[in-house]
């Protein structure tokens, strides 16, 4: 079934600037979200998730207020929510292979749905600019196209991606809106910043950065954050990046290098630091099982 926006099939397009030219409505809920200040999330409120993650739950999850990503430059933020569960899914995606997650994410919301008769399944993309190599371009198209080819009806309600999400400062191309969260609540998708990226911020970044797919990292029935097992291949080469100052890794290890947010260099550095002093996965992983977080009564995520 297509894609949807004011209950009208999108029809399929070339450019965000021709779906913004063809549909002005989406490039004027566009400009009112990029109005927004971000909001500071409440991490004893928040679930984050990651780049290569996605997260789903319900407005009965006592654990979860919010789920929210951000650092997201050239990558997607994708929120699907049926308005009668409430069910809601976040995914950070960066065009790995958007084509088995979509599919991911839609599942995620519509088996939490089921037998809801009533509601919709609504769409919101932030995310991407427009970036010299169009990493963000062919990023958006891939998953509008992706969406469309869906059996379900999905609504597009925001549409902040690339072109429409893109100012120019000093004379380079940044995102306005790098991070958004959604309240699982109400529904409502806002422009957001995180003091914290956990749990286990290092183990998962370094999952992503070893080449892992998408993965779901939360189970809402029981309330746990779930990370792994995964494995890595060990590299000693990368250690060269650590005596490298900020415009190498950038210009060698970013999609977007004028772009990126003032702590990337330092997590770049932390995250191949974790995979060194991690060669093997086994001891992060015992017995193989993976690594398991609760919300704790004080509120912040406490492994198992």
């Amino acid at each position: 079934m297509p894609l949807l926006t004011q209950n009208k099939r999108i029809e399929r397009v070339n450019s965000v600037a021709e779906l913004s030219s063809k549909y002005p409505h989406l490039k004027e809920s566009a400009k009112q979200f990029l109005s927004s200040s971000p909001e500071s999330v409440d991490p004893k409120q928040l679930l984050y998730v990651q780049q290569r993650e996605f997260a789903s739950t319900t407005p009965a999850d006592n654990s979860v207020s919010i789920l929210g990503s951000d650092d997201a430059t050239t990558c997607h933020l994708v929120v699907l929510r049926h308005t009668g569960s409430g069910a809601t899914c976040l995914a950070h995606c960066d065009g790995s292979s958007t084509w088995t997650e979509v599919p991911l994410i839609v599942n995620a919301v519509t088996s939490k749905s089921n037998p809801v008769k009533e509601g919709r399944l609504e769409l919101h993309l932030v995310g991407g600019f427009d970036d010299d190599r169009k990493t963000s371009h062919s990023l958006s198209l891939s998953i509008l196209a992706a969406f469309q080819k869906q059996k379900e009806d999905i609504h597009l309600e925001t549409c902040c991606i690339t072109d429409m999400n893109d100012v120019i400062t000093e004379g380079i191309h940044r995102p306005v809106v790098y991070g958004i969260g959604v309240n699982i609540k109400t529904g409502h998708v806002f422009p957001a910043s995180f003091a914290c990226r956990g749990p286990a911020e290092e183990l998962r970044s370094a999952r992503t950065f070893s080449g892992g797919q998408m993965v779901e990292v939360y189970d809402s029935s029981r309330e746990l954050v779930k990370i792994g097992p995964c494995r890595w291949t060990p590299n000693n080469d990368m250690g060269f990046w650590l005596s490298q100052d900020d415009e190498t890794i950038l210009q060698f290890l970013s999609t977007s290098p004028c772009a990126e947010p003032p702590h990337f260099v330092e997590h770049i550095k932390s995250t191949i630091q974790f995979l060194l002093d991690h060669p093997s996965t086994d001891g992060l992983f015992p017995g193989g099982q993976p690594q398991v977080y609760r919300r704790s009564e004080e509120g912040h995520w406490k492994r198992v």
